[in-house]
């Protein structure tokens, strides 16, 4: 095992920790909404978006608490996604990341609940940085903590609604009722549905480390070569992947009538983008002081994946 993936490892352990110590109490009358939740969360996956966050939120030189709050926030807001993605009414997928999917678990019902309740819940987390940012001293530092905080809490807002992902959500729905997808209405749905989420991770790392207003828009380009790739790499994945490599039906793309990025460019098309698109994504962060290693290694990790 290279140290990148030993490393690797380590970073997703951590950050396991931090979401779990963020996840409600399973009790009360409400118990089974909050079960679908933790049992949502606790799905595993790569944990992409707050990894990515607190790797940015490194490199600019940031080392305070109140990045935890925002990384559990941001898993929270894209399970959610995923939750109602998977439901009847959208994709009717039975199977995520190798495991029943919500509703097959709890009932359509349930996990309607448990996706509005994890979208709240997200901001409730994310707002509780807000205390952290108090213990600092001194009265100045506090002040521009704060600011940093609330500037990301905008950020995640927008990134999460109608002008981000759900907005590429309700274009990717809309898409499956037509014929013929332009590819500009095709990177419209990859760039809110898929990277808005990214961006608003890696710009969040950027925005409580301090970063200048011209550095996060860097970061906000990097991670919109990021999310476009990783969308247009999960479609190539849809067509030559494998379910036991997935951990999801393949073809499910096809099954529900989407027109993806490979069904316009074809196979060899598609993954000439993702090279330009990564190496730009490189370029971007060679530019910006500090090391960036890792986090070139983890985009070129993600990327580039089998599943």
């Amino acid at each position: 095992m290279s140290n990148f993936d030993t490393s690797m490892k380590e970073k997703v352990k951590e950050i396991e920790k931090i979401i779990d110590s963020f996840l409600p109490q399973e009790c009360g009358y409400q118990k089974v909404v909050i079960q679908a939740m933790n049992y949502s969360v606790q799905a595993g996956g790569k944990r992409l978006r707050p990894m990515l966050m607190n790797e940015t939120y490194r490199l600019f030189g940031g080392r305070g608490e109140e990045i935890k709050p925002f990384m559990a926030a941001m898993e929270m807001i894209h399970t959610y996604s995923l939750v109602h993605d998977d439901l009847p009414a959208m994709d009717n997928d039975e199977y995520r990341r190798g495991r029943k999917t919500t509703h097959v678990v709890y009932g359509e019902a349930n996990a309607i609940l448990a996706g509005d309740a994890l979208l709240n819940y997200a901001f409730e987390t994310a707002i509780k940085a807000f205390e952290i940012a108090e213990d600092f001293e001194p009265e100045k530092v506090n002040a521009m903590k704060e600011v940093s905080v609330a500037r990301s809490l905008q950020v995640l807002a927008r990134k999460a609604g109608i002008f981000g992902m759900i907005g590429g959500q309700t274009a990717d729905i809309q898409a499956e009722e037509k014929e013929c997808v332009s590819l500009e209405e095709l990177v419209f749905i990859h760039k809110h549905k898929t990277a808005a989420l990214i961006e608003a991770s890696m710009m969040i790392g950027a925005i409580l480390a301090g970063a200048s207003l011209n550095e996060v828009r860097k970061i906000e380009r990097c991670a919109y070569n990021v999310g476009l790739a990783f969308q247009i790499q999960d479609d190539i994945l849809d067509v030559t992947g494998t379910q036991e490599e997935l951990g999801k039906p393949i073809g499910s793309d096809e099954k529900n009538n989407k027109q993806t990025y490979v069904t316009l460019k074809g196979l060899e098309e598609s993954r000439k983008e993702v090279e330009r698109l990564s190496q730009e994504a490189v370029e971007i962060l060679q530019e910006i002081p500090g090391d960036s290693s890792f986090l070139t290694e983890l985009i070129h990790s993600l990327i580039y994946r089998t599943k």
